[in-house]
């Protein structure tokens, strides 16, 4: 809780216009919306860096919309990972300026007063690039690419660079080389993470997937790859981890920019 607040609480403590029981309450549920399915993390963006995001599968239409009302009320810029195109044709209705990704299968909501006068997306603070292996892992790109971009990074994507092309790759060494972090998505042996992180001096957040045929064991093969990685400044998520890989590229890019301009 911000101390502000406190003092403004505790003030009316004292004045006599709350009670202590009142004041009490209102400090254990600082930061919580109750919305009935959920309760909503308010204070999140203060503690961790970004607000609370959502994880929309298994939950219900309506419970979803409660939860991205609670946030919009806040002034949160709403991202929802995992939602099918079911939830997002009866969500869009309700919240016109929601932005569906069919192939990253995630549903983002801009906060309308972050734009300017003209309408324009806010300025974007750090750089993230996005690389896949293949065409296949695209969907997982796609989620860590809309979530960085919900982080608030300037984001590019590089597709099917995989190591069976190294000619690809090197052509697009010198977009790898301006970002604050590197996003690498791959299946199949996940060797691609290891050769981007030869090239950089960033860091680079290996994500992989369960693209590949019986003996990648739906990505257990590529994650062992990417953990046993002898490229020192590459770490490692979960199998089709996009939004954590995208997560913690925005965070490394906002931090990072924030870094240049106090220097």
């Amino acid at each position: 809780m911000d101390r502000a607040v406190i003092e403004a609480l505790a003030a009316k403590l004292l004045a006599g216009e709350v009670t202590a029981e009142q004041f009490a309450h209102r400090l254990r549920t600082w930061g919580i919306a109750d919305v009935g399915e959920a309760q909503v993390d308010l204070d999140r963006a203060g503690r961790c860096g970004f607000p609370e995001v959502v994880f929309a599968q298994g939950k219900t239409v309506a419970a979803l919309e409660k939860i991205f009302r609670a946030l919009r009320e806040n002034g949160v810029d709403v991202l929802a990972t995992r939602m099918s195109p079911e939830q997002a044709a009866e969500l869009g209705p309700k919240f016109p300026t929601g932005q569906y990704n069919r192939i990253g299968r995630t549903f983002r909501i801009p906060v309308e007063a972050a734009a300017d006068d003209r309408g324009a997306e806010p300025t974007r603070v750090g750089r993230v690039t996005v690389v896949t292996a293949g065409t296949s892992d695209l969907p997982v790109a796609e989620e860590a690419r809309e979530t960085a971009l919900w982080t608030g990074a300037e984001v590019e994507l590089i597709q099917d660079v995989g190591v069976a092309g190294p000619h690809r790759l090197a052509a697009n060494l010198p977009l790898l080389r301006s970002a604050d972090a590197v996003v690498v998505v791959a299946g199949m042996e996940g060797a691609l993470p290891s050769v981007v992180g030869g090239h950089v001096a960033c860091p680079v957040i290996a994500v992989p997937t369960s693209v590949g045929y019986g003996a990648s064991f739906g990505g257990l093969a590529a994650l062992l790859g990417m953990l046993n990685s002898c490229a020192a400044n590459v770490t490692v998520v979960n199998i089709d981890a996009g939004f954590k890989g995208g997560y913690i590229a925005g965070l490394i890019a906002r931090n990072t920019a924030r870094a240049r301009s106090e220097a």
